[in-house]
């Protein structure tokens, strides 16, 4: 079995992507790595170079900035990296430059991939995810933040990226069928300091809107509030080793009372759902193979 992870990145440094711990968190139960780099205003090409792991291969680009609606950039670029992808690999491991896998799952998503391996209706594998909002000590936990998403599929060229990133589909825009596996993601694309955060913020809605509504998706000011969130829990989990250096130098304090959660009824009986029975009511793009 041949396994490639795949990823793009750009101005990493700049908006403060965890992009290495991204890469390195998987980069154990792959063969080799495509990265597709874009043309930056910072040292990201360094940053990447400086793995200094033969796994590694870089693809240079160029993003297409006048595309500028549904972050359909995100999804273009990700194509890029998958097509540099040879042919002598069975499965694609996708991960984006905010998303870290815990080591404790390395062992479950290889053997997954491996017993699947043989199973052509099984054209990818599903992930659970983990979204933290702030700081490393709270995840997101409202409803209408997605709780599952492909991040492995197999080495076949009509799979493509949809919308901005967030998925696959195969062929004439159908839905995959895929494996749900016991392993999550765990995103940090919402926790960065206040002022890198909000920086961020001001550069990526370009790529979702022009700019006279601009106005209507960017909070004034230099840093971000993360004061408007609807609802958090507390994490008293640990996080992946590779991040745990990162976590120490944390440079900003965020807190949030738990008891002013401002979840609405609706989300509170999705959550409720979704706890007890496991139905999930946000769109899904992908259909799961029951066993």
């Amino acid at each position: 079995m041949h396994v490639t992870g795949f990823t793009f990145i750009k101005n990493a440094v700049k908006f403060d992507y965890p992009i290495v711990e991204s890469i390195t968190s998987i980069l154990p139960i792959c063969d080799e790595f495509v990265v597709a780099v874009g043309k930056s205003e910072d040292d990201t090409m360094a940053l990447i170079y400086a793995i200094d792991s033969p796994k590694i291969r870089i693809i240079e680009t160029v993003w297409a900035e006048d595309i500028r609606e549904d972050g359909r950039v995100l999804a273009l670029e990700t194509d890029k990296a998958f097509q540099a992808i040879g042919s002598n690999s069975d499965w694609c491991f996708y991960i984006q430059g905010d998303e870290v896998v815990h080591e404790k799952y390395l062992h479950t998503i290889k053997g997954s991939m491996q017993n699947y391996l043989n199973d052509t209706t099984v054209q990818g594998l599903l992930f659970k995810y983990k979204h933290f909002y702030g700081s490393y000590d709270y995840v997101a936990t409202a409803s209408h933040w997605y709780k599952k998403e492909i991040r492995i599929v197999r080495n076949d060229k009509n799979i493509y990226s949809f919308r901005d990133a967030q998925g696959f589909r195969i062929g004439d825009d159908r839905i995959m069928h895929v494996k749900e596996i016991d392993a999550f993601i765990y995103h940090y694309g919402w926790v960065k300091p206040p002022g890198k955060m909000q920086d961020k913020q001001k550069s990526f809605q370009k790529l979702w809107h022009k700019d006279d509504e601009l106005k209507k998706y960017i909070s004034e000011g230099d840093e971000f509030d993360y004061s408007g969130i609807d609802q958090l829990e507390k994490f008293t989990d640990s996080h992946p080793k590779v991040i745990q250096d990162r976590i120490n130098k944390v440079n900003w304090s965020f807190t949030h009372d738990l008891s002013k959660n401002k979840i609405k009824l609706k989300d509170r009986l999705k959550n409720i759902f979704f706890n007890l029975f496991g139905l999930d009511f946000n769109y899904k793009n992908y259909k799961i193979i029951k066993d």
